[in-house]
């Protein structure tokens, strides 16, 4: 048996050895990962199964239904070009590109439950909102950090989910949410005067970056010239979401576990219902595939952190750090390291909240602000672990110094702004 702290450096450094030089599917790299683990930490191949089995089991049972409904209304929207309906009407009310990209990504990665698809989905649709090709690269990097943002923080979504489950004792989604979408909001402005700060006077010769000051007058987007017209049938799934929270928070009553599973139920029933029936069966068919690819990724992350929990880590080696570090740093730092070795914000969030949840870490910090630290570990680096980064480096067709300029460095701008927020609110507002 090997001391914990070492056998868990062990096994996320191989895990992010995997993942880079192999590329294979997250879930077999947290699988093995599981295994290695478990036998390191002397537990039994027997018992490091049935932990594995139990792991994914608590993981699928509690993001099932959540991430299927999302995947759904994702297609549904894609096969009917309501996504660019939704685009067109934002463009009614803000004039600047940049910021529609930004808040695009912002709002669609949280009835989603995917930031990538969210971003997959912007794509096409940025390309016709900007014909310079220096510009829309610009704004396909905003989107991507805008959905990253809200995806990082709001509730509902596969990241704040299990922190929520773990960390709220009771507390309100809904005051949660009071709390961290105006920090969310905050960080997106900031980024959006990052890029107009950070791009140089006059861009270099085959560089993405735009001058700062720049006009930006766009090309024509789907849906302009409808007088001010939004177009309710693609609003229609995200309204039925809202409007299910405080119905089935404060009329039925419901826990926050179930009160997810049902306001995006009726989210995918609304999507379904206003949909044509070959849309309809499409719609299913392909989001169905589309989620069970995620839910597995997440499923794997859930059995490496049962395992982790099984092992006694939490009990033995957090107990060590605070003799070291100061407590607040802890879920932070476990945040960031978990993030470099598999580059996932939802496996983040899935193991760190096993791994904390019971620890005198959660005793000693409000709920508000641990949730946040996490999030704020888990935007810290992403790089060539984060499947995002290589889709961003693919679409926009930067070299991997720009994407690290542009992709990364502004999220983990996004990741220290939240320490600080976190660090505030612990001190000054919840205290």
């Amino acid at each position: 048996m090997m001391d914990l702290l070492p056998a868990f450096v062990i096994t996320l450094a191989l895990i992010t050895l995997v993942s880079v030089r192999y590329r294979i599917s997250p879930f077999f790299t947290l699988i093995g990962g599981s295994v290695l683990f478990g036998l390191l930490a002397g537990l039994t191949l027997d018992a490091t199964m049935l932990g594995i089995v139990a792991g994914i089991g608590k993981v699928f049972s509690a993001f099932g239904i959540i991430i299927l409904c999302g995947a759904v209304i994702a297609k549904l929207l894609q096969e009917q070009h309501q996504t660019e309906e939704i685009v067109a009407d934002i463009r009614q009310r803000v004039k600047n590109p940049p910021v529609i990209s930004g808040l695009s990504g912002y709002i669609l990665a949280v009835p989603i439950t995917c930031c990538i698809t969210a971003y997959i989905m912007l794509n096409p649709i940025l390309d016709s909102l900007e014909k310079d090709p220096q510009k829309r690269t610009i704004l396909l990097y905003l989107a991507a950090v805008g959905s990253i943002i809200s995806y990082a923080l709001v509730y509902p979504t596969p990241v704040v989910i299990p922190l929520f489950d773990a960390f709220s004792g009771g507390m309100s989604p809904l005051f949660y949410n009071a709390i961290s979408i105006p920090i969310s909001l905050a960080a997106l402005g900031g980024i959006l005067l990052f890029f107009q700060w950070w791009s140089p006077a006059e861009p270099a010769e085959g560089s993405t970056q735009v001058p700062a000051g720049t006009g930006w007058e766009p090309s024509g987007i789907p849906g302009e010239g409808t007088g001010g017209k939004v177009h309710w049938r693609a609003w229609a799934p995200f309204i039925a979401i809202l409007v299910s929270i405080p119905i089935a928070f404060f009329i039925f009553g419901l826990s926050h576990v179930s009160m997810i599973n049902i306001i995006m139920l009726v989210g995918a029933v609304t999507a379904l219902a206003l949909a044509p029936q070959q849309v309809r069966l499409q719609g299913v068919s392909q989001g169905a595939r589309h989620a069970g690819m995620i839910i597995f990724d997440i499923c794997g992350a859930g059995a490496l952190g049962f395992v982790i929990v099984q092992s006694g880590f939490a009990q033995t080696v957090l107990g060590q750090l605070t003799l070291f570090i100061p407590i607040i740093m802890v879920p932070f730092l476990l945040a960031a390291l978990i993030e470099t070795a598999q580059g996932s914000r939802v496996v983040t969030a899935v193991i760190t909240a096993e791994v904390l949840a019971g620890s005198a870490v959660v005793s000693a910090i409000h709920p508000v602000p641990l949730i946040l630290l996490i999030s704020a570990g888990s935007c810290i680096v992403s790089y060539v672990t984060d499947p995002y980064f290589w889709l961003v480096q693919r679409t926009t067709g930067d070299d991997v110094r720009t994407v690290v300029r542009n992709y990364t460095v502004p999220v983990a701008l996004v990741g220290v702004f939240l320490f600080i927020c976190a660090v505030f609110l612990e001190y000054f507002a919840f205290r």
